[in-house]
């Protein structure tokens, strides 16, 4: 039997799913279809089952996601083989290669199943099947990829064109095709011999690389030297960054899949969403018989074929006689669009980019390593924060150039240094934080520790930190 390697690409920071998914926190670490993200369900499905095996996981992500990785997956007890830092995105090609070189290292016949983490596949029975199909594949040399059963013209995915010898077993890749109009989606429809294309990839480490030496041998040179430079950091492998500058942003598809000859495509016929829109949410969201789909606190009255969503539990939302909407709330941003227009949202992330609008990329709640802090408000010279800092973790000893701070507890027990002094404070006491100074909080209690901070400045960015000592390797 063979043991397969799963490779988790988690790096992504997709727009279309504004204003929940944002490029500091987007949608594959969140909870849009049940209690665990689509980063945990993604995680979930590549463990063992009878008759498969699977290795620990191999995570590829970048340094602004790295603590969060490991919190969701520890919140579902899974521990991972490795987990990779990108120095930046430089899209599928570089990323897979990259992981692949590394698991080759643990074995050097390594085989290995490659997928994003902000996909919905409800059937990972039938998904394991279609995996052991695969299998027999890999066995010759080949590289399977995993094709959805279209069941409408979408234009918003891609697909790839197989032979009819079979609307079962594998067959062989004809051609890629990007999104498409929809005219052509219609057309391909129709013709029978199309996939959505998955983006899922299987194969035997040594296939790869040679496909790549073969059809981007720029690509997989740098990568090599990246990987071979790399270091280890905490519990993360970073690669090295100046050969990693040197790579071009490209696609697997475009790198290799559209090039390579031994492709083939194994039909998956239960249900998959990308979630690349709102529409697609509502499409595998539960809704009433006036095709309604509803979160908690949201309400509908007299609506059809509509999404209502907030993301907060002290924001209510309500429709009133809307028909073909997708209204998302959020506590620093609303997104009312006709469901329709959903593959268009990206251009709402562009428009708000050129206005130098934060909500655009941020939220008003940051997470870090030891917890994170929420914006409450904000003016000229002064923000008041809530932070939360997770048992037994500690902020880094810094100082600012530009604000002073003062320190409200709220709940729990904190230990405060403030140049040479510690001390420790419960709720309802404070302490003030003076511009310069050297200061550290922690949390060495069981529970969590939630303070107000008020900053007072002429600058207030997240970027006036001069760190002296981190435990996460911050710079």
């Amino acid at each position: 039997m063979f043991t397969i390697t799963p490779i988790l690409l988690a790096g992504g920071s997709g727009t279309r799913l504004w204003p929940s998914s944002r490029k500091n926190f987007p949608k594959q670490f969140m909870q849009l279809t049940t209690n665990e993200t689509l980063f945990q369900q993604s995680a979930q499905r590549v463990l063992g089952s009878d008759g498969l095996k699977f290795n620990p996981h191999i995570i590829i992500t970048n340094s602004q996601f790295r603590f969060i990785v490991v919190e969701q997956l520890q919140a579902i007890g899974i521990k991972p083989r490795r987990i990779i830092i990108e120095p930046e995105p430089k899209n599928t090609a570089p990323a897979i290669i990259a992981a692949t070189i590394f698991a080759q290292k643990d074995n050097k016949d390594a085989v290995i199943i490659t997928t994003p983490t902000d996909h919905v596949i409800s059937d990972t029975k039938n998904f394991h099947k279609v995996i052991k199909i695969g299998l027999n594949e890999i066995e010759n040399g080949k590289i399977v990829t995993f094709g959805i059963n279209p069941s409408y013209p979408e234009t918003g995915y891609g697909y790839i064109q197989v032979d009819k010898s079979s609307r079962q077993g594998p067959n062989n890749v004809l051609k890629f095709i990007e999104k498409p109009d929809e005219m052509l989606a219609k057309r391909i429809l129709d013709e029978g011999n199309y996939f959505w294309n998955s983006g899922i990839f299987m194969f035997r480490a040594k296939d790869m690389i040679s496909a790549f030496e073969l059809y981007a041998k720029d690509i997989i040179s740098n990568v090599v030297k990246s990987v071979d430079q790399s270091v280890e950091d905490l519990s993360f492998t970073k690669l090295d960054g100046s050969y990693w500058s040197n790579l071009k942003e490209i696609s697997i598809d475009y790198a290799i899949m559209e090039k390579t000859k031994n492709l083939v495509a194994i039909p998956y016929y239960s249900g998959w969403s990308d979630l690349g829109n709102w529409n697609s949410v509502w499409q595998i969201s539960k809704k009433d018989d006036n095709g309604v789909a509803l979160s908690q606190n949201a309400h509908a009255i007299e609506c059809k074929n509509t999404l209502l969503r907030s993301d907060s539990k002290d924001q209510e939302i309500v429709g009133l006689g809307l028909e073909n909407i997708v209204a998302i709330s959020m506590p620093d941003a609303v997104l009312v669009a006709n469901k329709n227009k959903n593959q268009d949202v990206k251009k709402v992330v562009e428009y708000l980019n050129s206005k130098n609008i934060s909500q655009s990329e941020e939220f008003t709640k940051d997470y870090r390593p030891w917890g994170s802090f929420e914006i409450l408000c904000q003016g000229k010279g002064f923000k008041v924060k809530k932070i939360n800092v997770k048992p037994g973790a500690s902020l880094s000893l810094q100082s600012h150039k530009h604000r002073s701070e003062h320190w409200v507890v709220v709940q729990g027990s904190a230990v405060v240094t403030i140049d040479e002094n510690v001390k420790v404070i419960g709720p309802g006491q404070s302490t003030y934080v003076r511009l310069g100074s050297l200061h550290r909080l922690e949390n060495q209690e069981k529970n969590m520790l939630t303070i107000v901070e008020v900053q007072i400045g002429t600058y207030l960015g997240e970027d006036d930190i001069i760190r002296y000592e981190d435990v996460y390797s911050r710079k």
